[in-house]
């Protein structure tokens, strides 16, 4: 199909199990344990705090047009997040109040947005989650181009699709399948020795020596 007008199938859906496991860990947890080098900057969460975790459906569409976004609801599955690349353009709203509502009620888990929406006010109301690069009144056109399902970049991020994309207040990150079972695992981990840091530092006795160690090797 043309460039520009691709219309390729939804990649399978992850496992729900891992879904779930990584919809109940920090992203800043995931992050940390991906090299701290991979995730989403410049996009905002525009709802109230929920935390987000699906399979990737994506759309990569002309600044400004959402043509190509209203047809990619007929790939999205209930459990789905639509991710669109929008270029980072603000100049149009690509997505406002009434495609949020239907996305929603179709079961998106969530959509990604790398350019503007609109009726913000509206959307901080729910706690589907919504994040985007910013907001315009302006309303968009419908003419495209756009394709589905391709590689898209949202945040400098990039998103293939099929990949699992998990947010919460502090962003985005996206995850291969295939590498999302680990993930959890060195995630899960973490977190029990950083509450344990936390333990430490309320009875006093939190270990701080480690600093003038790191400085000396930095220094060497």
């Amino acid at each position: 199909m043309t460039i520009g007008w691709r219309r390729n199938p939804s990649a399978p859906q992850a496992d729900p199990a891992l879904i779930a496991a990584l919809r109940d860990i920090p992203v800043a947890l995931l992050s940390d344990n991906m090299a701290r080098s991979t995730g989403s900057f410049g996009l905002t969460p525009y709802h109230r705090p929920r935390p987000l975790a699906g399979t990737a459906v994506t759309v990569k569409t002309r600044a400004g047009d959402n043509l190509t976004v209203h047809r990619a609801f007929e790939f999205c599955r209930p459990g789905d997040v639509l991710v669109v690349d929008g270029g980072g353009d603000l100049t149009q709203a690509v997505i406002g109040e009434i495609m949020a509502t239907y996305a929603e009620s179709i079961g998106i888990a969530g959509i990604v947005l790398d350019g503007a929406l609109r009726d913000v006010a509206a959307i901080r109301a729910h706690d589907f989650p919504f994040y985007a690069r910013g907001v315009t009144h302006r309303g968009p056109y419908k003419a495209g181009p756009g394709d589905i399902n391709v590689p898209v970049s949202v945040g400098g991020m990039l998103v293939q699709p099929g990949d699992i994309i998990v947010g919460d207040e502090d962003g985005l990150v996206t995850i291969a399948p295939a590498e999302a079972a680990e993930i959890i695992a060195l995630a899960r981990a973490q977190a029990d020795k950083e509450a344990s840091t936390i333990q430490s530092i309320k009875e006093g006795r939190f270990d701080r020596s480690w600093i003038s160690a790191q400085e000396a090797k930095m220094q060497s």
